[in-house]
C-alpha cells in the first residue's frame, strides 16, 4: 500500500514538473513579459532582403524590440510593410526616423531608430491608422545606389556630347587647326633669330626715346610753371584795354564833341559850389 502511495507522489511530481516546463517553454516562445510593448507601423520604400520575423529594433544602438511582421503594403505594392514591437519606455516622437540597417561583421540587418528632430511629442496614431506610423529613412545602401546612379547618368550624358563633338566634320577642323598650329610654330621657329633682333631694336628705341621723353616732361613743367601765368596775366589786361576802348567808343557815339571840347565835369552835388 506505501508502495503505490509512493508511486503515486512521485507520478504527481513529475506530471506537474513537466506541465511547468511546457508552460515556461510556451510562456517565453510567446513573447509573454512583464515588460509592456507598443506596436508602430514603418512603410519603406526600398527593398528589405535579409530582413526577417524578430530581427532586432534598436534605438541608437540600443535593443528596443523586435520585428512582428513584414508583408508588401496591399494599397501600394512598392511598399514594405513592417509591424514592429517596441518597448513602451521607449522614446518614439514625431521626429524619430527608422532605417534598415545591416552590421558590418556578423551581416545582420535590423531597424534602426533615431530621432533627428527637436519635436519630442509623442508619435501617436492619426485618425484611420491602425498604429502609429514611424517615418522612414533611406539606408546606406540606398543612397550609395542613388549615387552610384547620377554618377552613370552623368557619365553617358558626357560620354553622349563628346560623341556628339566628335563628328568627322570637328574632326577634320581639328586636324586643320593643328596642323595651322604647327604651320605657325614652325614659322615663329625658323624666324626666331629675325624676332629677337626686332626686340633688341625695339628696346634699344624705348631707351633712346626715354631722355626725350622726360625733356618733354620738364619743358611741359615750365610752361605749367612760367609761361601759362604770364600769358594769363597779359589776356587779363588786354581783356581791361578792351573794355576800356568799348565805353570811350559809347561817349563817342553819344556825344562826338568830346573830341574838341573833352569831358564835360561832373554836375556839382548838394552843398558844392564848383
Amino acid at each position: 500500500m506505501e508502495t503505490n502511495v509512493s508511486y503515486t507522489i512521485v507520478g504527481t511530481f513529475v506530471i506537474v514538473m513537466v506541465a511547468a516546463i511546457v508552460l515556461a517553454v510556451i510562456w517565453l516562445s510567446s513573447g509573454l513579459s512583464a515588460v509592456e510593448n507598443t506596436y508602430y507601423l514603418v512603410y519603406m520604400k526600398e527593398s528589405v532582403t535579409g530582413l526577417n520575423i524578430d530581427a532586432p529594433v534598436e534605438y541608437n544602438g540600443v535593443n528596443v524590440g523586435k520585428v512582428k511582421s513584414i508583408e508588401l503594403n496591399k494599397k501600394n505594392p512598392h511598399l514594405v510593410e513592417l509591424l514592429l514591437s517596441i518597448k513602451k519606455s521607449t522614446p518614439v516622437t514625431r521626429g524619430t526616423v527608422a532605417t534598415l540597417a545591416t552590421r558590418g561583421i556578423t551581416g545582420i540587418t535590423f531597424i534602426a531608430l533615431k530621432d533627428e528632430s527637436v519635436d519630442l511629442t509623442p508619435l501617436v496614431a492619426e485618425k484611420g491608422q491602425p498604429y502609429p506610423v514611424i517615418k522612414t529613412a533611406p539606408s546606406l545602401f540606398m543612397r550609395l545606389d542613388t549615387i552610384l546612379n547620377q554618377l552613370a547618368k552623368n557619365f553617358r550624358q558626357i560620354s553622349d556630347s563628346v560623341q556628339g563633338l566628335l563628328t568627322k566634320d570637328n574632326l577634320e577642323s581639328i586636324h586643320d587647326t593643328l596642323a595651322n598650329l604647327k604651320e605657325v610654330t614652325g614659322t615663329l621657329a625658323s624666324n626666331s633669330k629675325h624676332l629677337n633682333e626686332i626686340l633688341i631694336n625695339t628696346s634699344r628705341a624705348s631707351q633712346q626715346l626715354s631722355p626725350l621723353l622726360q625733356s618733354s616732361t620738364g619743358t611741359m613743367r615750365i610752361l605749367e610753371m612760367q609761361t601759362l601765368p604770364a600769358a594769363y596775366h597779359v589776356l587779363n589786361n588786354l581783356d581791361e584795354v578792351s573794355r576800356t576802348l568799348n565805353d570811350v567808343s559809347m561817349q563817342l557815339k553819344q556825344n562826338p564833341s568830346i573830341i574838341i571840347r573833352g569831358a564835360a565835369p561832373p554836375a556839382l552835388g548838394p552843398g558844392e559850389t564848383k
